[in-house]
């Protein structure tokens, strides 16, 4: 018996062994991986950043370079959410003096309905096979692109002043958020689209307005990304 348990042990040792090793090995590739695409992922990141804050389409740069680097499509779109985090912040920050309300919208109802949505939308992608993302994808890109095309339109015709009930007022936004948290692609120019037709007529206030929304849900729907396991986390830390 003793024997067979040096033995046993002994072969633990080994397994215990290789299985660090394999390890090891995977996180030095992984490394190496992400050190060779540091430049491409930075670049894209900042320019995103800069998109978000002022209009909005960051995320038609993150996602076709995150995928470039390897990644699976929802994991790719997650990561390149969560990348985009900060910026929200400092762009959120940096119009704090501007922010205001749409009618039919409290402080309160509209960061309600930003994590409701956001949170909602973040829960359909984690749940959404690669696969199925992967067919969908064009189709978000065409809302994005379309978004891009009629936004600036819509908010030069919009509501014109007219006040909207709360009950449009929170639908409205709700939706947008839902997406937002789903995909976020073109998210900035619908909500400033949105907030337009609701007669916030002022452009900074409605980008102050968007930053904070896209904030919100974006930071819900990173929660609820870590919690799902989308995240690749070592891009999306450099991209922070």
């Amino acid at each position: 018996m003793q024997p067979l348990r040096r033995q046993f042990r002994a072969g633990g040792r080994r397994s215990g062994h290789r299985a660090m090793e394999r390890t090891l090995t995977g996180v030095g590739m992984l490394m190496d991986g992400l050190l060779a695409h540091s430049p491409l992922l930075l670049a894209v990141a900042f320019v995103a950043g800069a998109l978000n804050a002022v209009a909005g389409g960051g995320s038609f740069l993150t996602l076709p370079a995150l995928i470039f680097v390897g990644l699976p499509s929802v994991s790719a779109n997650a990561t390149g959410t969560v990348a985009m985090l900060p910026g929200y912040a400092s762009s959120t920050f940096a119009f704090r003096k501007d922010l205001r309300l749409p009618s039919g919208l409290s402080r309160v109802s509209l960061v309600a309905v930003s994590l409701v949505g956001g949170a909602l939308g973040a829960v359909l992608l984690v749940v959404t096979p690669n696969h199925a993302f992967d067919a969908i994808v064009p189709w978000l890109l065409l809302v994005a692109t379309a978004a891009f095309a009629f936004g600036p339109r819509l908010m030069t015709t919009g509501a014109r002043g007219r006040a909207a009930g709360p009950g449009v007022s929170i639908l409205s936004v709700l939706a947008v958020t839902i997406y937002g948290g789903y995909f976020n692609g073109g998210v900035g120019i619908i909500l400033l689209a949105v907030f337009n037709l609701l007669g916030l007529q002022n452009l900074n206030a409605a980008n102050g307005l968007k930053n904070l929304v896209s904030l919100l849900l974006t930071a819900i729907a990173v929660a609820v990304y870590a919690w799902g396991g989308a995240v690749s986390w070592p891009e999306a830390l450099l991209m922070m």
